[in-house]
């Protein structure tokens, strides 16, 4: 009877009581104390970054004007594994799509040969769109801008910048898969392929037995990287 008694008690003032975010008026209706706007019309902001792994494929044209010289005309083709990492931030629409900004950066390449040494730094700013599918995998595409920056170095070097830059546009294309790993904070793994144009980097150089000065040139043409990346992101 004490129990019986008890949970009518209860049961009758839970069904005055209201909820904390509404207050009671004196006519015995309710007021609303906050704006409620359902979040898939506003959307939500997030941000993270992410490590990459990045293969790089590209060709390197020399030309010179020196006589006899054994890069005359020549090339090299490069395929080199290496690392990077950006950070982002960005804003979801209904749910399903999503914008965002990254800025990254593509590890130093470095190469040395007869004397001279070669090196390629790739920073770099895009805008994305996403599409994340209710599995968790998501499709998107990207455009922005890259800037290599290549250093020839060499004792035999005369003139000419040892570093070289040039601002070339940069697409991508990407695919990944999200998974909550609580309400706010996912992880997030994504393939991209990319390209853009490296610099053509120019200088001057003498031969010790003649001592004459000679023009060389190193112009890299289109840049393709592979990357897949492994990051966090915490949505808002």
């Amino acid at each position: 009877l004490v129990s019986l008694a008890v949970l009518s008690a209860l049961a009758m003032g839970t069904a005055d009581a209201a909820p904390s975010y509404l207050q009671r008026n004196q006519d015995g209706s309710y007021k609303v104390t906050y704006d409620y706007t359902d979040r898939a019309e506003t959307g939500w902001w997030y941000m993270g970054g992410r490590l990459d792994l990045n293969l790089l494929s590209w060709t390197n044209e020399y030309d010179t004007n020196a006589p006899n010289a054994d890069k005359l005309g020549a090339e090299d083709s490069y395929i080199r594994t290496l690392f990077g990492g950006n950070v982002f931030v960005g804003h979801t629409f209904d749910y399903f799509w999503r914008a965002e900004v990254e800025a990254g950066i593509i590890s130093e390449f470095e190469d040395e040969e007869s004397g001279t040494t070669f090196k390629l730094t790739t920073p770099y700013l895009m805008a994305n769109g996403y599409y994340d599918f209710a599995n968790g995998f998501y499709v998107g595409a990207g455009l922005g801008i890259s800037v290599p920056k290549t250093r020839l170095q060499g004792v035999h070097f005369t003139g000419g910048d040892n570093t070289e830059r040039n601002v070339s546009p940069m697409i991508g294309l990407m695919g990944g898969w999200s998974y909550h790993l609580d309400y706010n904070l996912l992880l997030d793994v994504r393939y991209r392929l990319a390209t853009f144009w490296g610099p053509e980097h120019k200088r001057q150089f003498k031969f010790i037995d003649d001592g004459a000065e000679y023009n060389i040139s190193n112009d890299i043409g289109m840049i393709w990287d592979n990357s897949i990346s492994v990051g966090l992101r915490y949505e808002f």
